[in-house]
């Protein structure tokens, strides 16, 4: 297995020195080949996506999980439109981002150039094998995917077709490739691989995030979790809030994106929990609450403390009573992850605090937390959501798949 996977990166390094230099109309034909052959396989995917969804169930995979694995048409479709929109946006390599003119005539610049090799290790999410995939190709990176096993039919019919678009545009093969086995060896001899992989990008649980950063020579961008706060303010417009705090919950709770901590204002909160809360019971929603909420809401349990640290990724949501703006902002500074955090209010100077001193990869005013995702943010599709600040931050793009080289124009100048 170990000389498998290191012959899977000596091959991506050769294909990533190739792909660098592709002009973008070729690899833009690529990903236009490619979305119509997902299209037109979508029976073939759905298929293996079938013995994989059967083995979950078999397994006991949460909902969550689940609904993550799951390959329907309109995520078949949402998967080749992606790589369409991909098409697109501006190719970022070669653009020259800087130039100025030094007192000695040189002109120094810098210049937008791949990374080389990406190495993605996620798991349960199918449509990360395309997103990735098509990312990494349209920047002019390789990428070597390793997704876990309980996706793993759904992941080699994918990378199937994702080589034959490339084949068939006359593209290096190896700039996808997946590594096939879904022993757990594979992921510890992936994170050695510091002469083939230039950057590591995990996606995936808690456990799998520090598994990688504990473990790893290469470079990680890590998504650690999505604990994501919305707070309703004082001054909150009620029809806004009870329909933003509905869908950040509700919508699709199962993701990064969804809110796990609702914080509601003291002055609000008798007239807003009450009529949140009912919209949450007939949704299926358990709520665990602070003192203030539980005199509020009949059926709120009690929250303990670890419920404030808590990623549910299911229909179960904490919810606090705070008294201020700052004791708002205080809680997610000591609970949040960095993630996506949201207010609700009409406060002008009270949106502009939020923004300015609440940490987060993603800081919303008056939105749903459910829109932090590459495709909604304009990206096309994202590689991962960085909750780190070296060297992305949030839905990682086209761009966040380079790395800049200085670019020196002389006449002649040598150095006295």
């Amino acid at each position: 297995m170990r000389e498998e996977i290191y012959q899977i990166g000596a091959n991506a390094k050769e294909a990533s020195i190739q792909l660098a230099t592709v002009a973008t109309d070729k690899k833009n034909a690529a990903l236009a080949l490619i979305a119509n052959l997902i299209e037109d396989k979508a029976d073939l995917i759905k298929t293996e996506n079938a013995k994989d969804l059967a083995a979950g169930k078999g397994k006991g995979l949460t909902s969550a999980l689940m609904d993550r694995l799951t390959l329907n048409d309109q995520r078949i479709k949402g998967m080749a439109d992606g790589l369409r929109e991909l098409v697109a946006l501006t190719d970022p390599t070669g653009e020259v981002i800087s130039m100025h003119r030094r007192p000695n005539g040189l002109e120094i610049g810098k210049m937008r150039v791949p990374l080389g090799v990406v190495g993605i290790i996620y798991e349960a999410r199918p449509n990360v094998t395309v997103d990735a995939a098509g990312l990494c190709l349209k920047s002019g990176n390789a990428v070597i995917l390793r997704g876990g096993s309980e996706a793993i039919f759904s992941n080699l019919c994918l990378a199937g077709l994702l080589q034959e678009g490339l084949l068939a545009s006359g593209l290096p093969q190896n700039a996808i490739q997946v590594i096939s086995t879904t022993d757990r060896e594979a992921v510890q001899i992936m994170l050695k691989m510091d002469n083939y992989i230039d950057i590591i990008v995990p996606r995936g649980g808690h456990g799998l995030i520090r598994t990688v950063v504990e473990n790893s020579t290469i470079p990680v961008v890590k998504h650690d979790k999505g604990v994501c706060h919305t707070y309703v303010h004082a001054d909150a417009e009620m029809k806004m809030a009870l329909e933003i705090a509905f869908n950040a919950k509700v919508q699709r709770p199962g993701v990064c994106n969804a809110m796990e901590t609702l914080l509601v204002n003291s002055k609000i909160a008798p007239e807003f929990l009450p009529q949140i809360a009912k919209r949450y019971a007939e949704s299926g929603v358990e709520l665990r609450g602070c003192s203030k909420t539980c005199a509020l809401i009949n059926d709120a349990k009690a929250a303990t403390e670890d419920d404030w640290y808590e990623e549910y990724l299911e229909l179960v949501l904490a919810i606090r009573v705070v008294d201020s703006l700052d004791e708002a902002i205080a809680h997610i500074a000591k609970y949040g992850s960095h993630h996506s955090d949201a207010i609700i209010t009409s406060d002008y100077n009270a949106s502009r605090r939020f923004l300015h001193e609440v940490d987060s990869a993603a800081v919303y005013v008056n939105a749903s937390t459910r829109f932090t995702d590459g495709a909604e943010f304009g990206l096309g599709a994202e590689i991962g959501i960085s909750t780190q600040k070296l060297h992305a931050r949030g839905p990682m793009g086209l761009e966040d798949l380079t790395s800049a080289k200085f670019i020196i124009m002389g006449n002649g100048q040598i150095r006295e």
